[in-house]
């Protein structure tokens, strides 16, 4: 499985105790900060609580342009188990 479905997967099947909120890095470096998301086959649509220098509320991406994804709330590592995540044997 490439990148791009890893990153499709995670907002695909994020779990309601998470907060969908965050930044996703672009492969430019790009930050991009969302307060929540709609996916699609390719492209993954953000929604922005304030707008960023351009004015823009919403943003699309396509996976494969995706480099990594932060998390800006407090949480327990082990709140992510739940999508997958384990500690190493």
């Amino acid at each position: 499985m490439d990148m791009t479905e890893h990153w499709r997967n995670v907002f695909e099947s994020w779990p309601e105790s998470i907060p969908r909120k965050g930044l996703v890095i672009s492969k430019l470096g790009e930050s991009m900060q969302f307060s929540n998301y709609l996916v699609s086959g390719g492209i993954l649509l953000m929604d922005r609580d304030t707008p960023d220098s351009h004015g823009a509320r919403k943003v699309m991406i396509g996976y494969d342009q995706i480099s990594a994804v932060k998390i800006t709330a407090p949480m327990d590592l082990a709140r992510f188990q739940v999508m997958g995540f384990q500690a190493p044997m």
